[in-house]
């Protein structure tokens, strides 16, 4: 069966099998033979606000940057929850497209307050740049939607911990405090 250009994705893959499978993974339908357990994610932007990496602080206005997480969401019985976040991160110089799988388990304390922690991976096509890989503990706050697809919104701050570890270069530990706006369904 000929695929039109159009419709491949990455490696030659088509888009149609990978939209299917997001779309049913994010559909927050229960899953076979669990109660209350539901699959549902997120989708937002983000902006890091402040940038401490080796010696030098950075902010916003020194080099924009924004991420356009999204996530899969396994609620568990109780107030826990698994969040896996696949984020792109536009960066403006160098300018370049990065990608950071965070998978990571998060806790319900009330009002609408969730903490947590996820486990950040930098993925680069160019392995002559550095790896990266740390800690995200974050807060998020909540509000609830009535009668829409989407049943809140939210404010997240994570406060992100990464080692560096450059082929040519010093190592250096960078703490980021990023702050991420979105949409839960």
């Amino acid at each position: 069966m000929h695929i039109p250009r159009w419709l491949k994705g990455p490696g030659g893959l088509s888009w149609i099998p990978i939209a299917l499978l997001l779309t049913l993974m994010s559909s927050p339908t229960l899953l076979s033979g669990q109660n209350n357990k539901t699959v549902g994610g997120h989708v937002g932007f983000g902006f890091p606000l402040v940038t401490k990496d080796g010696g030098n602080v950075s902010s916003l206005a020194d080099n924009f940057a924004m991420s356009l997480p999204v996530a899969i969401t396994v609620n568990g019985p109780g107030r826990m929850y698994f969040d896996l976040e696949l984020v792109p991160i536009v960066v403006d110089h160098p300018r370049e497209i990065q990608f950071v799988l965070n998978p990571g388990f998060l806790w319900r304390v009330g009002h609408g307050i969730a903490v947590g922690s996820r486990v950040g991976f930098l993925i680069n096509q160019d392995q002559t740049k550095n790896a990266q890989f740390g800690i995200t503990p974050l807060i998020v706050k909540s509000w609830p939607i009535k009668h829409s697809f989407f049943n809140g919104y939210f404010v997240e701050g994570d406060f992100i911990f990464r080692f560096n570890r450059p082929i040519d270069g010093p190592a250096t530990n960078p703490f980021t405090f990023n702050v991420v706006l979105g949409l839960a369904f």
